[in-house]
């Protein structure tokens, strides 16, 4: 069965090129022209992957991505007209798992779509668990907890990037190294990925995430998790 993908754009010309190019990818396409629309179209059938602008009339894309987040880890990749610093990393901060921006070649897209889709498929190999902190991190279920409680919700993206930093204890990984692993590509990749969302773990990990004491910053080098 196809990957259905969700695509949120209120411009009719654009919404129409995007499906056009992804159903030419074999992808079933899904679409809406609002967030309010979205919302009702992701609770009928829920995609696979959710492709949302950024500027659309009414509930805006930030929105529409924190409540399908509040409800779903299923992917998100925002669509922005800017490569403004403020509007992508506020898109990551609401949920996003990555972003393309306007005007976007077709093929890119449809590579940033597989990527995402191939780290949402459980990898068979990922078998080890891992300690930390009082969380213990269950890969092949996919699980966050604290130990001997409650489990703690991720995205999809969020789990991976830990388990990467998981699997490497003590050990400092670069942005570009975090991206070709996690993120599946690292030619066209964003730095801004990483950071916000090691930002957002911090949130759910630390005690304090402004003075954290599992995942650390090494200063012109990238992150590593000491347990």
């Amino acid at each position: 069965m196809n990957s259905r993908i969700l695509v949120v754009e209120d411009d009719e010309r654009i919404r129409s090129s995007m499906r056009l190019a992804l159903e030419g990818e074999g992808y079933d396409i899904d679409e809406a022209s609002s967030g309010e629309e979205a919302l009702d179209r992701f609770s009928a059938h829920a995609p696979d992957v959710a492709l949302i602008d950024l500027m659309l009339p009414g509930m805006d894309g930030f929105e529409c991505s924190r409540a399908i987040r509040r409800q779903s880890a299923v992917p998100i990749i925002i669509v922005t007209a800017r490569t403004d610093t403020h509007d992508v990393v506020a898109g990551l901060e609401a949920g996003a798992d990555d972003y393309v921006t306007k005007p976007f070649v077709a093929k890119e897209l449809a590579a940033r779509i597989r990527a995402l889709l191939r780290r949402a498929r459980p990898n068979e190999e990922e078998t080890t668990a891992f300690s930390f902190g009082g969380f213990e991190l269950l890969p092949d279920e996919g699980v966050l907890r604290r130990t001997g409680g409650d489990e703690v919700h991720c995205t999809r993206t969020e789990f991976r990037l830990l388990c990467e930093l998981a699997a490497n204890p003590n050990k400092v990984l670069s942005r570009e190294q975090l991206l070709d692993r996690v993120w599946g590509y690292d030619y066209f990749g964003d730095g801004r990925l990483v950071d916000v969302h090691i930002r957002r773990l911090r949130t759910k990990v630390e005690d304090d995430p402004a003075l954290p004491r599992h995942i650390l910053t090494v200063r012109g080098m990238g992150y590593k998790l000491v347990p």
